[in-house]
């Protein structure tokens, strides 16, 4: 039987996420996701007067593939993908997993080497084309999220499709303070951190690169951070599972990193010059999403958190830092999560989860879900 919310949902991606237009060419890059949605996308984007492009992925197929990859393999992929996607005007990437620590027995050298190999056409995919990534709903997720499978696939989609439009006040607000900042402190347990953006920028996301979506993010200027961050999600990288992961800074680079897997980290942070500096900090404000699942689609954006990434920073709101990985790390600053504080030039902008300047009130869970005006 037809779901009409995989219609409505490629509807949101096609026309509010990409906002195609016709004769744009626009790769649907599905894995591990039902036909279903794959055809609803493609229905969707003709409806544009868009032109679309199709390819189909399969996680246990791809970890044979990453197990025996070989350099000179990975230079003829890499030309033949980054060829393809400098004729796209747009992406959209669908994303399901049975098994998300599928690559996890894939030696670590083979996962830099593939990163680093690859790395061009990510670069080109998020720097020329308008993209969207999200996940697919499976029982996997469900497990995660400590769900039922229907309820979850409930959950999934009246968060895909939340009123993004509702964000943009809120979101404009955000961005204008955080254009003109300075100093940021973040406080809470675990965490005393300082960093600069001055003069950095700053991008407001509300549906039009990743879905779910409900965040704004910048970039410390690169060797600002200083102190102490402890993150209280859980993450998974390159197929491991990391808990309690705490990252000590001086001058701006990861001196000191401990987590359930402190070996596994630091091999991660060791992949290049880059990924021991930060190229992201953002904070999330999706009032549907309140628990971490272990996705991070889903739990950069949880209400009341911020999320600091090791490694490559974006082209736009950026420091130049460049490395091999992007590994967005959460913290929930709820008081269910024990709480903390974002300040901004000395002035107290976020407590316990909750913006308290009135310009950014419309960010907070009450506005964005309609109960207050």
């Amino acid at each position: 039987m037809h779901d009409p919310r995989c219609d409505q949902l490629a509807d949101v991606l096609t026309r509010h996420s990409t906002k195609l237009k016709p004769g744009e060419n626009v790769l649907i890059d599905i894995f591990d996701a039902p036909e279903e949605i794959a055809i609803a996308l493609i229905r969707a984007t003709r409806a544009c007067g868009a032109v679309p492009f199709v390819q189909s992925h399969h996680a246990r197929i791809s970890r044979e593939m990453a197990l025996g990859a070989e350099a000179g393999q990975l230079e003829v992929t890499r030309s033949i993908e980054l060829a393809r996607m400098k004729k796209m005007q747009a992406y959209i990437a669908v994303r399901g997993s049975h098994n998300i620590t599928e690559m996890s027995d894939v030696p670590d050298e083979k996962m830099r080497l593939i990163s680093g190999a690859m790395r061009p056409v990510m670069d080109w995919r998020i720097n020329k084309t308008k993209w969207v990534v999200l996940r697919w709903p499976t029982a996997a997720m469900a497990q995660q999220a400590q769900m039922s499978t229907p309820a979850f696939e409930d959950f999934y989609f009246k968060v895909c499709t939340l009123d993004y439009g509702r964000m943009a006040p809120g979101m404009a607000a955000l961005k204008e303070l955080m254009d003109r900042t300075d100093k940021v402190h973040l406080k809470g347990p675990g965490t005393d951190l300082r960093f600069s953006i001055k003069n950095i920028g700053s991008i407001t996301c509300g549906g039009d690169r990743n879905i779910p979506d409900g965040e704004v993010f910048s970039c410390p200027v690169k060797k600002s951070v200083e102190g102490h961050v402890s993150f209280n999600v859980p993450s998974i990288y390159q197929g491991h599972a990391f808990d309690n992961v705490r990252l000590e800074f001086a001058e701006g680079r990861v001196e000191n990193a401990t987590a359930n897997n402190t070996a596994a980290l630091n091999r991660i942070l060791d992949s290049d010059a880059g990924a021991r500096y930060i190229g992201e900090f953002a904070l999330g404000f999706n009032p549907h999403i309140l628990h971490p699942m272990r996705d991070i689609l889903f739990d950069e954006k949880i209400s009341g958190s911020f999320h600091f990434t090791p490694g490559q920073a974006y082209k736009t709101a950026g420091n130049g830092n460049t490395s091999r990985i992007h590994w967005d790390m959460v913290c929930i600053q709820r008081p269910d999560y024990g709480g903390g504080e974002v300040w901004f030039d000395g002035k107290l902008i976020r407590k316990d989860g909750l913006f308290t300047l009135p310009a950014l009130k419309k960010l907070n869970p009450d506005y964005l879900l309609g109960t207050k005006h």
